[in-house]
């Protein structure tokens, strides 16, 4: 009789905890969308585990981010077990959708816990150009983002700013000392990406750098 009751109150145990745990499954991902950021705290506390993902193997931070949902991101960021490098199946972090988004407070903090700024293939920077986030590529720049960096198709952060930036991300990256010349896969280069947009004052601000940097004739 005893062993039977311990054994029948064993998986009572399990179930209820089971139950409780997917509730808190739910709960958890409906505070992130909500930016409920006392429900997540709670769950936190609780002993819920904040590197779980979603259905679609999406990490809390990364959705936190990319809602937005600031209140719940600045929750999870002083969460000391958080992962912060945590990457979607296309490789992208945190850091990669507040810099596309121009979330210059949420990325200081990220750069903060040790987001990496110069992860290989597309960068911050990369997403950060594309948007023309000024604030944001200064902020990646001024902590060392390699501003020729190449994706895996080799495309550069300048090749994006010129098509799809602004021509003052562009001016940035190139006072910055970012190279005009590199070519990616396609064998395009910067300038070609900004004809492709139909940028004329564009390729005519890469043709000055690149002129610029030709060897001046003695005569």
């Amino acid at each position: 009789m005893r062993v039977r009751f311990k054994k029948s109150f064993f998986i009572f145990i399990v179930a209820a905890t089971s139950g409780a745990l997917a509730g808190s499954y739910e709960d958890f991902f409906s505070a992130i969308r909500q930016d409920d950021a006392r429900t997540v705290q709670s769950l936190l506390v609780r002993g819920f585990d904040a590197n779980t993902r979603d259905p679609s193997g999406l990490h809390g931070l990364y959705l936190a981010v990319r809602e937005p949902s600031p209140k719940v991101a600045a929750v999870l960021l002083a969460w000391s077990k958080t992962e912060i490098e945590a990457r979607t199946l296309q490789d992208e972090s945190p850091l990669m959708i507040a810099a596309l988004n121009g979330q210059l407070d949420l990325a200081v903090r990220l750069i903060e816990r040790g987001a990496d700024v110069n992860k290989p293939g597309w960068t911050p920077l990369h997403y950060a150009s594309t948007r023309g986030h000024l604030a944001m590529m200064r902020l990646l720049l001024e902590h060392h983002a390699y501003i020729d960096a190449e994706s895996p198709n080799g495309t550069t952060p300048l090749m994006m700013a010129a098509h799809y930036g602004t021509t003052d991300a562009v001016k940035l990256l190139l006072q910055d000392g970012a190279d005009p010349m590199p070519r990616n896969q396609q064998n395009m280069t910067a300038i070609d990406f900004a004809q492709r947009a139909g940028r004329n004052d564009v390729v005519e601000l890469i043709a000055a750098a690149i002129r610029a940097k030709q060897p001046k004739g003695v005569w």
